[in-house]
């Protein structure tokens, strides 16, 4: 049985991520919500049977098996909740809610109207992920006892069309909600609980936050820091990870997202290109190349598909839950 999905949004959460990975699983797209003119377009020119729709209630109508928000953050929440209660399992994109309180609304839904909800951690299937489970599992480097991770760029200016730099917190824009929900997401996966320590949000743009860094304890003995931010004008690497027999060095982002906007998709859930990251190990003077593992986002929806059967799901919500408890923890910390 082929299943029914409809998606609420389609910029770049809703075309570039979550339809193309959908389709390459095996997923029928039927319906989007969208108001925009050229994304109404996009849709019925990606998907020419598409039902185009300007309402979550019109999407609910359509005999979903599953929905997909990939709407601005500031209604996660209300259309999430909204098809909780049609009955509808929901893929909410990252962040799950602006705050803790609407993550833990969009849970306690779930909980009502029994009904499974997830949220779209995607790079705990990225190259630089997978590798990592792969170090610890080889045991490469030895006892790890430090991890940084990064998703730094530059750009001076704030982009007048990007809702995520115009929005004030309050409505779901800047960077902590943007890029540290990836961060956290897989630090987390990787080295387990973990309280914060410190936490550092700045604007330095003069609009919404831009700069954050998070640093957490980890009950395995593991320290993060976990640097997010639009304004870094030498960015470092991507990970530098480290134990007392060596370092486990990434510079560069995992390749799916580019390929992803150049239109190819994931055939069959399998990408036919390298998703590779370069990844190295460090002792002193000495480097070489390590045998990095592909990345796979369509993983996280042959896992909803499973879960739609029975099966686990992909993301729990306590896994949302642990990282919207950091992300407010840090926000507050940052206005005392």
């Amino acid at each position: 049985m082929v299943l029914r999905v409809g998606i609420a949004g389609y910029g770049l959460a809703g075309r570039v991520f979550h339809a193309p990975l959908l389709k390459g699983v095996g997923f029928d797209v039927v319906g989007v919500l969208t108001t925009n003119s050229e994304r109404k377009a996009s849709a019925v020119s990606d998907f020419p049977a598409i039902k185009v729709v300007e309402s979550i209630e019109q999407l609910l109508e359509l005999d979903l098996d599953l929905l997909i928000v990939a709407s601005p953050n500031s209604v996660h929440a209300s259309q999430a909740i909204a098809g909780l209660k049609a009955g509808v399992p929901v893929v909410v994109d990252k962040p799950m809610g602006r705050s803790l309180k609407e993550t833990e609304e969009i849970i306690q839904a779930s909980k009502q109207f029994n009904t499974p909800v997830t949220t779209f951690f995607n790079r705990k299937w990225d190259s630089d992920a997978l590798t990592i489970k792969k170090v610890i599992s080889d045991g490469v480097i030895g006892k790890i006892f430090r991890l940084e991770s990064r998703f730094e760029r530059f750009r001076e200016a704030i982009n007048p069309g990007s809702w995520r730099e115009n929005q004030d917190a309050s409505e779901g824009g800047g960077i902590l909600l943007d890029l540290q929900p990836h961060l956290l997401s897989t630090a987390l996966d990787w080295f387990g609980p973990a309280e914060l320590v410190s936490s550092s949000i700045n604007s330095i743009r003069g609009g919404v936050d831009d700069d954050s860094v998070l640093v957490l304890k980890h009950a395995s003995g593991v320290d993060s820091y976990l640097s997010g931010s639009a304004i870094i004008g030498s960015p470092g690497p991507r990970i530098r990870l480290i134990g007392d027999k060596g370092a486990l060095i990434i510079n560069d982002l995992d390749p799916q997202e580019a390929i992803l906007r150049n239109g190819v998709y994931p055939k069959g859930g399998v990408w036919e290109q390298s998703t590779k990251s370069k990844a190295f190990i460090h002792r002193g003077d000495e480097v070489t190349e390590y045998q990095s593992v592909d990345g796979n986002y369509a993983q996280f929806y042959v896992q909803v598909k499973e879960a739609l059967s029975g099966g686990s799901w992909p993301v729990t919500t306590d896994e949302a839950l642990s990282v919207a408890k950091i992300i407010e923890l840090a926000r507050l910390n940052s206005i005392r």
